[in-house]
């Protein structure tokens, strides 16, 4: 059984970084692909960010390219999102996912190609 818990939110000034943490008490989580996603206020679920179970592969929002960072510590059995440059529009709950294991090396987008959630951070930026 895969439980995920995030870590790592807070309030931040815009232009600071934080580092959002997703460890599994459970199952390993080396052989599933990850995913990021986060909601703002009476907004929907949205894709941030996804990690191919290899960890040799990422896919990113184009609002986050290039300011955000997925990647894992197998040895931790944890999943990061590093998130720098941070906007007003970046305030949200912050959800990481996982997909149960595939063959294939993918990078699911979509929340409903996940099967597991963590219960979510907030993250808060400020101006």
């Amino acid at each position: 059984q895969v439980q995920l818990v995030e870590s790592g939110g807070g309030l931040v000034q815009a232009g600071d970084s934080l580092r959002l943490s997703c460890a599994s008490s459970g199952s390993t989580l080396r052989t599933y692909p990850m995913g990021w996603f986060r909601q703002a206020p009476g907004q929907e679920r949205e894709f941030v960010a996804a990690l191919s179970w290899s960890g040799t592969s990422t896919y990113y929002a184009d609002s986050v390219k290039g300011r955000f960072t997925i990647f894992r510590d197998n040895a931790k059995n944890t999943v990061y999102l590093q998130m720098n440059s941070l906007k007003l529009e970046d305030t949200a709950v912050y959800y990481c996912a996982a997909r149960r294991p595939s063959i294939r090396d993918i990078l699911p987008s979509d929340q409903d190609e996940y099967d597991y959630w963590g219960q979510g951070t907030q993250v808060s930026v400020s101006s």
